[in-house]
């Protein structure tokens, strides 16, 4: 192995938790039950109970399912987008993940999850073009506006063709018919 390798990787993970320590003490007296902290509690809430009373039961686990794979997608790709510095957020629901939970596990995979039950005819190409213009060129302007989001090396352009393939994945994920019961009570 490389000695010198291993060391300087030890050395950067110790700033690393240094780092992230001062983050969680300054989230601690700056960040929770504020009301931008409070925004983000509700958009993680809201939206949620708003689709379990709208969406269509018999489709529930799928969309479930479909939900839970945009979720992994969209968290990895800001996950990625944070990590290089790309955009931050500030007003964190969680301060040890780095990226905006309302917006990775709810407000996209619900939005999603919706636009796929709406009018399930409409071509899907249609339907995430939409999704990706709304959320690329109203979401994020949005999100900047009121302070929670804030552009760095990232213009909206670049989302919009990520948030297409994210739809895209999503409803190729609510296609899926490979669910069967193989046994019964």
């Amino acid at each position: 192995m490389n000695q010198i390798y291993i060391e300087k990787t030890n050395q950067l993970y110790k700033l690393v938790a240094e780092i992230q320590t001062e983050m969680i003490q300054v989230w601690v007296k700056d960040v929770l039950f504020t009301p931008h902290w409070f925004v983000g509690i509700s958009l993680s809430i809201i939206p949620w109970v708003v689709w379990l009373y709208f969406n269509k039961k018999v489709s529930r686990n799928r969309m479930l399912f479909a939900g839970f794979g945009i979720m992994l997608i969209s968290s990895f790709f800001d996950f990625l987008g944070v990590q290089l510095g790309l955009w931050i957020y500030y007003y964190e629901i969680i301060p040890w993940i780095p990226a905006y939970e309302p917006w990775d596990w709810t407000l996209i995979p619900v939005s999603i999850m919706m636009f796929i039950e709406f009018k399930p005819n409409t071509s899907p190409y249609i339907k995430g073009l939409i999704f990706a213009g709304m959320t690329a060129f109203i979401g994020e302007p949005l999100f900047q506006y009121i302070g929670l989001y804030k552009q760095i090396a990232w213009s909206s352009f670049y989302s919009f063709p990520i948030y297409f393939f994210i739809f895209l994945m999503g409803y190729w994920l609510s296609r899926r018919n490979n669910f069967k019961i193989y046994w019964s009570y």
